[in-house]
């Protein structure tokens, strides 16, 4: 079973993690749909630098935390029917999945129906299925359909769809980990498809090795409390640095043929020192934080963060850009407030549901955050 600091432990890095999202989601340089190898195409400054480090460096931990987190927790589980357990995933996953992805599209449709907030929409992109449509309002019915179920406006819901789909393909999945003569095909393919980053649609790569690693770490008993020799955190924090300052330049300052699988694999890297950094090198900030009870309320509300703030992130910086961009640092200003913003009015939205709303708050949050 968990202990009581580790299970707090993971309330706090679900927090900053979803935390975390929201200013990744808010990066707003000139290339700004961000991938590994993403180069921004324009000149190397102060405010072009923080938001490429932080968005596309030290913060893209945070989803295979809680991948592996999502791993972990499940791997606990195995003494309920396997199909018990699927039933209330629906409840926690599936339910509040088509929700929220409706919301996107609805908000979308309303903000397309005046001029201005029409014209905020189109220059996002954010509802583009071809060359010449890139409004809700010239979809086709099964069009919207398919963007509801399988292709959300809040694009943040790809990792409840593929979790649903992780815990579904549970049985499976331990036996290739625990099977002696699979694991090694299993993890070789796995680590494959995350260091090319290559998905399948259902299976993302980067999601499926970090959950099965939760789940070794259960099944191995592996110490979660004191890292071992190699897992040095200040070893790790060091490396997890340098080389997301070198990654952050190289993106900007070199552009030949060769350097994209250079830029995959410090992200990979970045990635996989800031896991071990996080988890075993910030315990003092985490006990701090556990002790201080406005952190602890706040940690409730990390799902309603989730899947609210986009695509609300997408439109509201986008329309910041354009009306304050006769301001000095306007892009770095937005890109510090508008999550904070989006934040704020995540949790008072939680709070109001809870509170007057609680049987609909837990619908819309699978049953999360009471």
């Amino acid at each position: 079973m968990l202990s009581t600091f580790n299970s707090q432990k993971i309330k706090f890095w679900s927090f900053v993690s979803m935390f975390l999202l929201v200013y990744v989601h808010a990066y707003n340089l000139n290339e700004s749909y961000l991938q590994p190898y993403t180069q921004p195409n324009e000149p190397l400054t102060f405010t072009s630098f923080t938001e490429y480090f932080l968005a596309n460096g030290i913060f893209r931990f945070r989803i295979p935390m809680l991948f592996i987190i999502s791993g972990y927790l499940f791997a606990f589980g195995d003494t309920v029917i396997h199909k018990k357990r699927i039933g209330k995933r629906v409840k926690s996953l599936l339910y509040p999945y088509l929700f929220w992805s409706a919301f996107g599209l609805v908000i979308t449709y309303i903000l397309e129906m005046f001029d201005y907030t029409k014209s905020i929409v189109a220059a996002t992109s954010m509802a583009q299925i071809d060359d010449t449509r890139n409004l809700i309002h010239q979809h086709l019915w099964y069009e919207i359909l398919v963007r509801w179920i399988f292709f959300p406006l809040s694009y943040q819901l790809w990792f409840i769809r593929v979790l649903l789909i992780y815990n579904l393909a549970y049985p499976a999945i331990k036996w290739c980990i625990l099977n002696p003569k699979a694991k090694y095909v299993f993890y070789t393919i796995v680590t494959l498809l995350w260091l090319s980053s290559t998905g399948f649609f259902l299976f993302e790569g980067e999601g499926l090795l970090f959950f099965s690693i939760g789940i070794w770490m259960q099944k191995t008993n592996f110490n979660v409390n004191v890292p071992s020799k190699k897992l040095n955190p200040i070893v790790w924090a060091i490396i997890f640095l340098i080389i997301a300052i070198v990654k952050t330049i190289i993106a900007f300052k070199l552009h030949f043929n060769g350097v994209f699988p250079i830029l995959l694999l410090l992200h990979k890297l970045t990635i996989f020192s800031g896991l071990i950094t996080a988890w075993f090198g910030c315990n003092s900030l985490v006990k701090y934080a556990i002790k201080q009870q406005w952190f602890i309320s706040l940690t409730s509300y990390s799902f309603i963060i989730y899947v609210l703030h986009a695509p609300l992130v997408v439109y509201l910086t986008k329309m910041a850009l354009l009306n304050f961009n006769v301001y000095r640092n306007y892009r770095l200003i937005i890109f510090i407030i508008m999550p904070l913003l989006l934040v704020v009015l995540s949790i008072f939205t939680g709070y109001i549901l809870k509170t007057f709303l609680p049987k609909i708050y837990l619908f819309l949050t699978g049953g999360r955050g009471v």
